[in-house]
Protein backbone atom coordinates (compact mmCIF):
# COMPACT_ATOMS: atom_id res chain seq x y z
CA UNK A 1 0.00 0.00 0.00
CA UNK A 2 2.72 2.16 0.70
CA UNK A 3 4.39 1.96 -2.17
CA UNK A 4 1.11 2.23 -4.19
CA UNK A 5 0.81 5.66 -2.50
CA UNK A 6 4.49 6.68 -2.94
CA UNK A 7 3.81 6.04 -6.81
CA UNK A 8 0.74 8.18 -7.36
CA UNK A 9 1.77 11.19 -4.91
CA UNK A 10 3.74 11.76 -8.61
CA UNK A 11 0.52 11.41 -10.66
CA UNK A 12 -0.69 14.60 -8.41
CA UNK A 13 2.38 16.40 -9.13
CA UNK A 14 1.58 15.53 -13.13
CA UNK A 15 -1.90 17.20 -12.57
CA UNK A 16 -0.84 19.91 -10.50
CA UNK A 17 1.52 21.09 -13.85
CA UNK A 18 -1.30 21.05 -15.80
CA UNK A 19 -3.63 23.14 -13.58
CA UNK A 20 -0.56 25.55 -13.89
CA UNK A 21 -0.29 25.43 -17.23
CA UNK A 22 -3.88 26.28 -17.83
CA UNK A 23 -3.36 29.11 -15.24
CA UNK A 24 -0.39 30.52 -16.65
CA UNK A 25 -2.43 32.11 -19.22
CA UNK A 26 -3.81 35.00 -16.99
CA UNK A 27 -0.47 36.28 -18.38
CA UNK A 28 -1.35 36.01 -22.06
CA UNK A 29 -3.43 39.12 -21.75
CA UNK A 30 -1.24 41.14 -23.54
CA UNK A 31 -2.04 39.25 -26.62
CA UNK A 32 -5.59 40.64 -26.54
CA UNK A 33 -4.61 43.92 -25.76
CA UNK A 34 -4.07 45.49 -29.02
CA UNK A 35 -6.65 43.91 -30.91
CA UNK A 36 -9.24 45.16 -28.41
CA UNK A 37 -7.79 48.52 -28.61
CA UNK A 38 -8.12 48.83 -32.51
CA UNK A 39 -11.38 47.12 -32.52
CA UNK A 40 -13.07 49.04 -29.85
CA UNK A 41 -10.75 52.32 -29.90
CA UNK A 42 -9.89 52.27 -26.50
CA UNK A 43 -6.33 53.39 -24.41
CA UNK A 44 -3.78 51.85 -22.72
CA UNK A 45 -4.74 52.42 -19.32
CA UNK A 46 -8.27 51.04 -20.48
CA UNK A 47 -7.07 47.83 -21.68
CA UNK A 48 -5.11 47.40 -18.55
CA UNK A 49 -7.27 47.06 -15.98
CA UNK A 50 -8.45 43.58 -16.48
CA UNK A 51 -4.99 42.12 -16.09
CA UNK A 52 -4.85 44.55 -13.47
CA UNK A 53 -7.84 43.37 -11.51
CA UNK A 54 -7.18 39.50 -12.44
CA UNK A 55 -3.84 39.96 -10.16
CA UNK A 56 -5.97 41.35 -7.47
CA UNK A 57 -9.31 38.82 -7.62
CA UNK A 58 -6.40 35.98 -8.09
CA UNK A 59 -5.03 36.90 -5.19
CA UNK A 60 -8.42 37.23 -3.18
CA UNK A 61 -9.31 33.95 -4.23
CA UNK A 62 -6.44 32.61 -3.13
CA UNK A 63 -7.78 33.60 0.71
CA UNK A 64 -10.72 32.19 0.39
CA UNK A 65 -10.26 28.63 -1.71
CA UNK A 66 -7.29 28.81 0.63
CA UNK A 67 -9.32 28.16 3.76
CA UNK A 68 -11.77 25.90 1.84
CA UNK A 69 -9.53 23.61 0.69
CA UNK A 70 -8.12 23.02 4.21
CA UNK A 71 -11.34 22.44 5.30
CA UNK A 72 -13.22 20.21 2.29
CA UNK A 73 -9.79 18.52 0.58
CA UNK A 74 -8.49 19.96 -3.15
CA UNK A 75 -10.78 18.30 -5.36
CA UNK A 76 -13.58 20.56 -4.93
CA UNK A 77 -12.27 23.77 -4.78
CA UNK A 78 -9.76 23.11 -7.46
CA UNK A 79 -12.84 22.23 -9.80
CA UNK A 80 -14.70 25.15 -8.59
CA UNK A 81 -11.64 26.94 -9.95
CA UNK A 82 -11.77 25.59 -13.17
CA UNK A 83 -15.29 26.49 -13.61
CA UNK A 84 -14.95 29.71 -12.83
CA UNK A 85 -12.15 30.37 -14.85
CA UNK A 86 -13.61 28.97 -17.97
CA UNK A 87 -16.76 30.80 -17.34
CA UNK A 88 -14.33 34.06 -17.36
CA UNK A 89 -13.43 33.44 -20.44
CA UNK A 90 -16.81 32.09 -22.17
CA UNK A 91 -18.37 35.40 -21.25
CA UNK A 92 -15.89 37.47 -22.03
CA UNK A 93 -16.45 36.28 -25.20
CA UNK A 94 -20.19 37.31 -24.95
CA UNK A 95 -19.83 40.86 -23.29
CA UNK A 96 -16.45 41.71 -23.23
CA UNK A 97 -17.22 43.82 -25.98
CA UNK A 98 -17.62 46.66 -23.15
CA UNK A 99 -15.00 47.38 -20.50
CA UNK A 100 -17.55 46.82 -17.53
CA UNK A 101 -18.05 43.59 -19.63
CA UNK A 102 -14.60 42.43 -19.75
CA UNK A 103 -13.89 43.77 -16.63
CA UNK A 104 -16.56 41.10 -14.83
CA UNK A 105 -15.34 38.44 -16.95
CA UNK A 106 -12.02 38.61 -17.42
CA UNK A 107 -10.63 40.48 -14.35
CA UNK A 108 -13.03 39.34 -11.34
CA UNK A 109 -14.10 35.56 -12.76
CA UNK A 110 -11.03 34.61 -14.01
CA UNK A 111 -9.07 36.19 -11.39
CA UNK A 112 -11.50 34.40 -9.04
CA UNK A 113 -10.87 30.86 -10.89
CA UNK A 114 -6.98 31.08 -11.32
CA UNK A 115 -7.01 32.34 -7.49
CA UNK A 116 -9.16 29.07 -6.77
CA UNK A 117 -7.51 26.76 -8.51
CA UNK A 118 -3.93 27.73 -7.93
CA UNK A 119 -3.70 27.31 -4.78
CA UNK A 120 -4.84 23.68 -4.40
CA UNK A 121 -2.05 21.76 -6.12
CA UNK A 122 0.43 23.74 -4.37
CA UNK A 123 -1.02 22.83 -1.31
CA UNK A 124 -1.30 19.50 -2.15
CA UNK A 125 1.87 18.59 -3.12
CA UNK A 126 3.97 20.10 -0.25
CA UNK A 127 1.92 17.72 1.74
CA UNK A 128 2.89 14.70 -0.50
CA UNK A 129 6.60 15.41 -0.72
CA UNK A 130 8.13 17.12 2.08
CA UNK A 131 11.33 15.73 1.06
CA UNK A 132 11.72 17.62 -1.77
CA UNK A 133 9.06 20.71 -1.06
CA UNK A 134 11.47 23.05 -2.61
CA UNK A 135 11.93 21.07 -5.61
CA UNK A 136 8.58 19.88 -6.45
CA UNK A 137 6.68 23.14 -5.59
CA UNK A 138 8.69 24.66 -7.78
CA UNK A 139 7.97 22.23 -10.52
CA UNK A 140 4.38 22.35 -10.40
CA UNK A 141 4.58 25.99 -10.08
CA UNK A 142 6.81 25.93 -13.52
CA UNK A 143 3.39 25.47 -14.97
CA UNK A 144 2.27 28.69 -14.34
CA UNK A 145 5.40 30.66 -15.66
CA UNK A 146 5.15 28.52 -18.64
CA UNK A 147 1.37 28.88 -19.39
CA UNK A 148 1.49 31.75 -21.24
CA UNK A 149 4.88 30.78 -23.19
CA UNK A 150 2.23 27.74 -24.67
CA UNK A 151 -0.93 29.73 -24.87
CA UNK A 152 0.03 33.11 -26.29
CA UNK A 153 1.66 31.81 -29.48
CA UNK A 154 -1.11 30.07 -30.03
CA UNK A 155 -3.72 32.29 -28.67
CA UNK A 156 -2.30 34.92 -31.63
CA UNK A 157 -2.57 32.20 -34.00
CA UNK A 158 -5.93 31.79 -32.93
CA UNK A 159 -7.13 36.07 -32.71
CA UNK A 160 -6.03 35.91 -36.58
CA UNK A 161 -8.10 33.44 -37.65
CA UNK A 162 -10.85 33.56 -35.38
CA UNK A 163 -11.09 37.02 -33.58
CA UNK A 164 -10.68 37.89 -29.75
CA UNK A 165 -14.11 36.37 -29.46
CA UNK A 166 -13.85 33.54 -31.24
CA UNK A 167 -9.97 32.51 -28.88
CA UNK A 168 -11.70 33.49 -25.73
CA UNK A 169 -14.44 30.97 -26.52
CA UNK A 170 -11.68 28.64 -27.09
CA UNK A 171 -9.31 29.08 -24.23
CA UNK A 172 -13.11 29.42 -21.53
CA UNK A 173 -13.59 25.17 -22.98
CA UNK A 174 -10.11 24.23 -22.97
CA UNK A 175 -8.74 25.36 -19.87
CA UNK A 176 -11.93 25.03 -17.86
CA UNK A 177 -11.94 21.08 -18.88
CA UNK A 178 -8.67 20.51 -18.11
CA UNK A 179 -8.41 22.17 -14.52
CA UNK A 180 -11.65 20.92 -13.69
CA UNK A 181 -10.04 17.03 -15.01
CA UNK A 182 -6.82 17.50 -13.31
CA UNK A 183 -8.66 19.21 -10.35
CA UNK A 184 -10.78 15.67 -9.78
CA UNK A 185 -7.52 13.83 -9.51
CA UNK A 186 -5.94 15.60 -6.24
CA UNK A 187 -6.27 14.60 -3.05
CA UNK A 188 -4.10 15.59 0.49
CA UNK A 189 -2.41 12.30 1.68
CA UNK A 190 -3.69 10.11 4.51
CA UNK A 191 -3.05 11.24 7.83
CA UNK A 192 0.06 10.67 9.48
CA UNK A 193 1.98 9.65 6.24
CA UNK A 194 5.01 10.08 5.18
CA UNK A 195 7.54 9.04 2.65
CA UNK A 196 9.51 6.06 3.27
CA UNK A 197 13.54 6.54 4.86
CA UNK A 198 12.41 10.38 5.28
CA UNK A 199 14.10 11.73 8.24
CA UNK A 200 12.66 15.35 8.79
CA UNK A 201 15.97 16.14 11.12
CA UNK A 202 18.24 15.35 8.59
CA UNK A 203 16.24 17.24 5.83
CA UNK A 204 14.65 20.84 7.56
CA UNK A 205 17.09 23.74 6.94
CA UNK A 206 16.71 24.16 10.90
CA UNK A 207 15.92 21.52 13.43
CA UNK A 208 13.52 22.92 14.54
CA UNK A 209 10.22 21.74 15.59
CA UNK A 210 7.43 23.35 12.86
CA UNK A 211 4.13 23.77 14.53
CA UNK A 212 0.87 23.30 12.36
CA UNK A 213 -0.02 27.27 12.53
CA UNK A 214 -3.84 28.57 12.25
CA UNK A 215 -3.94 31.59 10.18
CA UNK A 216 -4.58 33.88 13.70
CA UNK A 217 -1.77 32.44 15.28
CA UNK A 218 0.77 33.31 12.08
CA UNK A 219 -0.48 36.51 11.48
CA UNK A 220 0.19 37.29 14.86
CA UNK A 221 3.94 36.52 14.27
CA UNK A 222 6.88 38.59 12.93
CA UNK A 223 7.65 36.23 10.72
CA UNK A 224 4.45 36.21 8.94
CA UNK A 225 4.80 40.21 8.26
CA UNK A 226 8.47 39.69 6.94
CA UNK A 227 7.54 37.15 4.40
CA UNK A 228 4.83 39.02 3.61
CA UNK A 229 7.08 41.96 2.71
CA UNK A 230 9.73 40.10 0.96
CA UNK A 231 6.79 38.62 -1.24
CA UNK A 232 5.43 42.05 -2.07
CA UNK A 233 9.07 43.70 -3.00
CA UNK A 234 9.96 40.63 -4.99
CA UNK A 235 6.45 40.38 -6.70
CA UNK A 236 6.38 44.21 -7.19
CA UNK A 237 9.78 44.30 -9.12
CA UNK A 238 8.97 41.25 -11.51
CA UNK A 239 5.99 42.63 -12.15
CA UNK A 240 6.28 45.88 -12.75
CA UNK A 241 9.27 44.79 -15.54
CA UNK A 242 6.62 42.12 -16.78
CA UNK A 243 4.19 44.43 -17.09
CA UNK A 244 6.00 47.19 -19.19
CA UNK A 245 8.55 44.60 -20.96
CA UNK A 246 7.26 44.88 -25.02
CA UNK A 247 7.18 49.52 -24.48
CA UNK A 248 10.38 48.90 -22.41
CA UNK A 249 12.26 46.64 -24.95
CA UNK A 250 10.97 48.95 -28.15
CA UNK A 251 12.43 52.10 -25.95
CA UNK A 252 15.56 50.98 -24.35
CA UNK A 253 16.49 48.53 -27.41
CA UNK A 254 14.78 50.60 -30.33
CA UNK A 255 13.37 47.11 -31.55
CA UNK A 256 9.73 46.94 -33.18
CA UNK A 257 6.51 45.42 -31.13
CA UNK A 258 7.52 42.07 -32.14
CA UNK A 259 10.75 41.87 -31.40
CA UNK A 260 10.11 42.93 -28.17
CA UNK A 261 7.16 40.85 -27.69
CA UNK A 262 10.20 37.73 -28.51
CA UNK A 263 12.31 39.37 -25.75
CA UNK A 264 9.23 38.98 -23.28
CA UNK A 265 9.00 35.27 -24.24
CA UNK A 266 12.27 34.24 -23.83
CA UNK A 267 11.53 35.90 -20.44
CA UNK A 268 9.14 33.36 -19.81
CA UNK A 269 11.07 30.71 -19.99
CA UNK A 270 13.70 31.69 -18.05
CA UNK A 271 10.79 32.87 -15.24
CA UNK A 272 9.57 28.71 -15.74
CA UNK A 273 12.83 27.62 -15.15
CA UNK A 274 13.60 29.65 -12.30
CA UNK A 275 11.11 27.68 -10.12
CA UNK A 276 11.81 24.16 -10.56
CA UNK A 277 15.84 25.84 -10.47
CA UNK A 278 15.24 27.78 -6.74
CA UNK A 279 13.30 25.22 -5.43
CA UNK A 280 16.49 22.30 -6.12
CA UNK A 281 18.71 24.89 -4.62
CA UNK A 282 16.68 25.75 -1.46
CA UNK A 283 16.20 22.60 -0.83
CA UNK A 284 20.43 22.26 -0.71
CA UNK A 285 21.46 25.54 0.60
CA UNK A 286 18.16 26.68 2.33
CA UNK A 287 15.44 28.91 1.84
CA UNK A 288 16.84 32.11 3.19
CA UNK A 289 20.29 32.20 0.99
CA UNK A 290 18.29 31.54 -1.82
CA UNK A 291 16.09 34.44 -1.55
CA UNK A 292 18.87 36.96 -0.76
CA UNK A 293 20.61 35.36 -4.47
CA UNK A 294 17.17 36.04 -5.58
CA UNK A 295 17.29 39.41 -4.63
CA UNK A 296 21.30 39.96 -6.24
CA UNK A 297 20.15 38.98 -9.43
CA UNK A 298 17.39 41.50 -9.12
CA UNK A 299 20.00 44.06 -8.30
CA UNK A 300 22.27 42.48 -10.94
CA UNK A 301 19.64 42.90 -13.85
CA UNK A 302 18.44 46.24 -12.71
CA UNK A 303 21.84 48.04 -12.36
CA UNK A 304 24.68 46.15 -14.59
CA UNK A 305 22.20 44.71 -17.25
CA UNK A 306 19.14 47.12 -18.30
CA UNK A 307 20.28 50.46 -17.14
CA UNK A 308 22.72 49.91 -20.33
CA UNK A 309 20.77 48.38 -22.33
CA UNK A 310 20.97 49.59 -26.20
CA UNK A 311 20.10 46.20 -28.04
CA UNK A 312 18.23 43.94 -28.25
CA UNK A 313 20.24 41.37 -26.82
CA UNK A 314 20.96 42.98 -24.13
CA UNK A 315 17.86 43.92 -23.24
CA UNK A 316 16.60 40.22 -23.45
CA UNK A 317 19.26 39.09 -21.08
CA UNK A 318 18.24 41.51 -18.44
CA UNK A 319 14.78 40.50 -18.27
CA UNK A 320 15.59 37.35 -18.79
CA UNK A 321 17.41 37.54 -15.83
CA UNK A 322 14.32 39.24 -13.79
CA UNK A 323 12.04 36.71 -15.02
CA UNK A 324 14.42 33.87 -13.63
CA UNK A 325 14.34 35.66 -10.31
CA UNK A 326 10.95 36.08 -10.08
CA UNK A 327 10.13 32.73 -10.63
CA UNK A 328 12.50 31.91 -7.62
CA UNK A 329 10.52 33.99 -5.10
CA UNK A 330 6.69 32.27 -6.49
CA UNK A 331 8.48 28.97 -5.49
CA UNK A 332 10.26 30.00 -2.49
CA UNK A 333 6.90 31.33 -1.05
CA UNK A 334 4.68 28.47 -0.54
CA UNK A 335 7.93 26.56 0.56
CA UNK A 336 8.52 28.53 3.42
CA UNK A 337 5.21 29.12 4.03
CA UNK A 338 5.19 25.65 4.93
CA UNK A 339 8.63 25.27 6.55
CA UNK A 340 7.40 28.18 8.71
CA UNK A 341 3.90 27.48 10.11
CA UNK A 342 3.30 23.86 8.92
CA UNK A 343 1.27 21.97 5.99
CA UNK A 344 -2.34 21.51 8.44
CA UNK A 345 -3.45 25.41 7.49
CA UNK A 346 -1.13 25.69 4.53
CA UNK A 347 -4.10 26.48 1.63
CA UNK A 348 -4.92 29.93 4.02
CA UNK A 349 -1.99 30.46 5.26
CA UNK A 350 0.04 30.64 1.73
CA UNK A 351 -3.31 32.36 0.51
CA UNK A 352 -2.69 35.46 3.05
CA UNK A 353 1.43 35.80 2.54
CA UNK A 354 -0.17 35.65 -1.02
CA UNK A 355 -2.23 38.59 -1.18
CA UNK A 356 1.25 40.97 -1.18
CA UNK A 357 1.00 39.54 -4.78
CA UNK A 358 -1.84 40.73 -5.53
CA UNK A 359 -1.05 44.11 -3.58
CA UNK A 360 2.21 44.07 -6.27
CA UNK A 361 0.22 43.71 -8.74
CA UNK A 362 -1.77 46.61 -8.42
CA UNK A 363 1.09 49.19 -7.25
CA UNK A 364 4.46 47.97 -9.02
CA UNK A 365 3.20 48.57 -12.57
CA UNK A 366 1.74 51.80 -11.30
CA UNK A 367 4.68 52.85 -9.77
CA UNK A 368 6.97 52.28 -13.01
CA UNK A 369 4.59 53.66 -15.36
CA UNK A 370 4.06 57.16 -13.18
CA UNK A 371 7.98 57.09 -12.66
CA UNK A 372 8.81 56.59 -16.66
CA UNK A 373 5.80 59.22 -17.27
CA UNK A 374 7.47 62.10 -15.08
CA UNK A 375 11.23 61.42 -15.44
CA UNK A 376 10.88 60.50 -19.54
CA UNK A 377 12.77 57.34 -19.02
CA UNK A 378 13.67 54.23 -17.70
CA UNK A 379 16.35 54.82 -15.96
CA UNK A 380 14.88 55.70 -12.36
CA UNK A 381 12.62 53.14 -12.76
CA UNK A 382 15.34 50.61 -12.57
CA UNK A 383 16.77 52.21 -9.72
CA UNK A 384 13.98 52.17 -7.37
CA UNK A 385 13.23 48.68 -8.13
CA UNK A 386 17.17 48.02 -6.89
CA UNK A 387 16.26 50.21 -3.90
CA UNK A 388 13.58 47.85 -3.08
CA UNK A 389 15.86 45.03 -3.57
CA UNK A 390 18.00 45.73 -1.81
CA UNK A 391 15.26 45.86 0.84
CA UNK A 392 14.41 42.56 0.12
CA UNK A 393 17.91 40.93 0.71
CA UNK A 394 17.50 42.86 4.11
CA UNK A 395 14.38 41.37 5.26
CA UNK A 396 15.28 37.95 3.74
CA UNK A 397 17.89 37.90 6.34
CA UNK A 398 15.77 39.35 8.78
CA UNK A 399 13.59 36.54 8.80
CA UNK A 400 16.10 33.66 8.80
CA UNK A 401 17.26 35.44 12.20
CA UNK A 402 12.90 35.78 13.41
CA UNK A 403 12.24 32.20 12.07
CA UNK A 404 9.63 31.15 14.52
CA UNK A 405 10.75 28.18 16.73
CA UNK A 406 14.42 29.97 16.87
Amino acid sequence: MRQKIMQNRYLFLAAAIVMQLCLGNLYSWSIFRAPLMEQHGWTIAETTVPFTLSIVFFAVGMIVAGRWQDRSGPRIVGISGGVLLGLGFLLAAWIGSSLPGLYLSYGILGGLGVGFAYVTPIATIVKWFPDMRGAMTGIAVLGFGAGSLVGAPIGTTLIQIVGVDGTFLIFGITFGFLVILSAAILRNPPKGWSPSGWNPNQDEELTVEVLDYTPTEMVGTVQFHLLWCINLLGSGVGLMVISQAVPMGQELAGVSATAAAGALGTMAIFNALGRPSFGWISDRIGRTLSLMIASCLYLMALLLILRTASSLSTYTLGISVVGFAYGGYLTLMPACTADYFGTRNMGINYGLIFTAYGVAGVIGPLIGAWVRAVTGGWENVFLILAVLSVFGLFLSLMSHRLRPGR
